[in-house]
């Protein structure tokens, strides 16, 4: 059984999805390309750039921004599980791969040109976490926290309604907590006065993009699995819960999942 209808605690999110990294790994849709784009435009994501990254779990963007020939990427993982499969993954000599939470990493002051997260800033407290952010970056570095969102509060999510009975009495999580209106990463007033709360950061840019997401069954219940909320579930409820999505998928929808995504992207440069 579940434990209620209420939200994970932050260190419950430190160990949610480690269990099995490489279902997570290769059920998650990959971020867009247009991100690592302005990265590279805006971020200065390149060669030579000294970077670090909160919360890669099995290395989703790791991978990609290692293309772009970073000199350093300091990858920063609380779960042991996940910082153990990110160095198998990746054999790159850029890469340092840190077993330990963000609040309690010791990083250079003024060191780095580029701070990321992609969907795991969430689970920090907002303004201490983007003060340790300012002082990690050197004047004129970046930070860039971006989040892959699974709906749009503008679009009609056919699949999403017919579920939220199977759903209803999960928990909820810090990208979108229980009776909050709009997902962590779509209420770009409270995250960009985080930003502005910290008064270490200028050019501050949102840039959110709508897209489709396609699943067949198998892989709409291999997504759902990965959600943090079944990481305090029984093992029974979810396998009963993962059964009932793919019998929804099935039967109503002929096997064709469609999931409506943002990814919404913040940047600011450290003044």
């Amino acid at each position: 059984m579940t434990k209620g209808l209420r939200d994970l605690t932050a260190a419950e999110g430190r160990n949610a999805f480690g269990a099995d990294a490489a279902n997570y790994d290769s059920a998650r849709p990959p971020y867009p390309a247009w991100v690592y784009d302005k990265l590279a435009e805006r971020c200065g994501l390149g060669p030579g750039c000294r970077m670090f990254e909160i919360g890669p779990g099995p290395g989703l963007a790791t991978g990609e921004m290692l293309a772009r020939g970073p000199a350093t990427l300091a990858a920063i993982e609380p779960d042991a599980r996940l910082a153990a499969f990110l160095e198998r993954k990746y054999a790159s000599q850029a890469l340092r791969v840190i077993n330990t939470a963000f609040e309690d990493v010791a990083l250079d002051d003024g060191l780095y040109d580029l701070g990321t997260s992609a969907t795991a800033f969430h689970w920090m407290d907002q303004r201490p976490a983007l003060e340790k952010v300012a002082r990690a970056l050197r004047p004129g570095g970046w930070w860039a926290a971006w989040w892959n969102v699974f709906g749009d509060p503008d679009r009609v999510d056919a699949f999403h309604d017919a579920t939220q009975h199977v759903l209803a009495h999960m928990p909820g999580s810090p990208s979108h907590t229980v009776g909050q209106a709009h997902p962590f990463a779509l209420d770009t007033e409270a995250r960009v006065a985080d930003i502005q709360a910290v008064n270490a950061f200028d050019a501050i840019d949102v840039d959110i993009r709508k897209w489709t997401l396609v699943l067949d069954a198998a892989q709409t219940r291999a997504l759902y699995a990965t959600y943090s909320q079944f990481s305090v579930v029984d093992a029974a409820e979810r396998e009963r819960i993962l059964d009932e999505l793919i019998r929804i998928a099935e039967r109503e929808f002929g096997g064709r999942v469609e999931r409506n995504m943002c990814t919404a992207l913040y940047t600011a440069r450290r003044c």
